[in-house]
């Protein structure tokens, strides 16, 4: 369990989400969570493993692999290279996999400044939003067997702009028009598609953000529960919408942002 201080001195406990669901609720179940390696994605990696799934993490690089191998919160979680740019790649994943019941689609970058170039906006909607259709589309005939899910990573930038960042706000609104039409196209199939809209959540990709002071004082401001979430926090609605519990759930965008939306 960790804890996290509000500005008035009082601690909120966040604890693991999977203590409150059934023990191996997810049991015998095979998860891809592209992503997986850390931040957001080791979360709910952690999340599944501890109900019992058999839990594929996927990283970029091979250090990036072996690092998330070496933390003892990821025992229990294998781990694969992949670059969801490269299909076949993807593909080969996929297929060899046992069966699929639960798809994650965690994997994304962000570049702020630089995405004002073509080219490196170019890339970030590649990885971030082509990447997560690359596996959906891989993903939907294990699924169909299976009768299982998906969930995509949206963002608060799927509802506003972003002037550092128009790479990144463009795939994160791809993702969430993305969850939509994969729900209708794959409803058929037995297939449900939801996706999360994380907040401001404390990740190495935030971490320039927390370590500036004006900038970090503002997202707190603004931010009904007055401070930035954890990881964890995530995994609880990640681990809902997998679940029966969502049964009739299907293109849905959970927001998971402490209020920072509505304000």
């Amino acid at each position: 369990m960790s804890t996290s201080s509000s500005a008035d001195g009082r601690t909120s406990a966040i604890g693991n989400p999977a203590a409150y669901l059934r023990p191996g609720l997810f049991e015998g179940r095979q998860v891809l969570v592209s992503g997986g390696t850390s931040g957001i994605g080791a979360a709910i990696c952690q999340a599944f493993v501890a109900l019992g799934a058999d839990v594929v993490a996927t990283g970029v690089t091979d250090a990036e692999i072996a690092a998330a191998g070496d933390r003892p919160e990821m025992k229990g979680a294998l781990f694969a290279t992949l670059d969801v740019r490269d299909k076949s790649a993807v593909d080969a994943l996929i297929a060899g996999l046992p069966r699929l019941d639960h798809v994650v689609n965690c994997a994304g970058i962000i570049r702020r400044n630089d995405e004002l170039e073509p080219d490196v906006f170019a890339e970030v909607v590649d990885i971030n939003l082509n990447g997560s259709m690359r596996v959906c589309a891989a993903a939907r005939p294990r699924l169909a067997e299976t009768g299982g899910t998906i969930v995509n990573t949206a963002s608060m930038l799927s509802f506003f702009g972003g002037g550092l960042v128009p790479g990144y706000s463009a795939s994160k609104g791809g993702i969430a028009q993305l969850t939509k039409s994969l729900a209708i196209a794959y409803a058929a199939d037995g297939i449900r598609v939801n996706a999360i809209a994380p907040g401001w959540i404390a990740t190495p990709l935030t971490k320039g953000l927390r370590e500036n002071a004006e900038r970090n004082a503002a997202i707190v401001a603004r931010t009904p529960l007055n401070r930035w979430g954890e990881p964890a926090e995530l995994a609880g609605g990640v681990l809902y919408l997998s679940s029966p519990l969502a049964s009739f759930v299907t293109g849905s965008v959970l927001v998971i942002d402490g209020g920072y939306l509505i304000t």
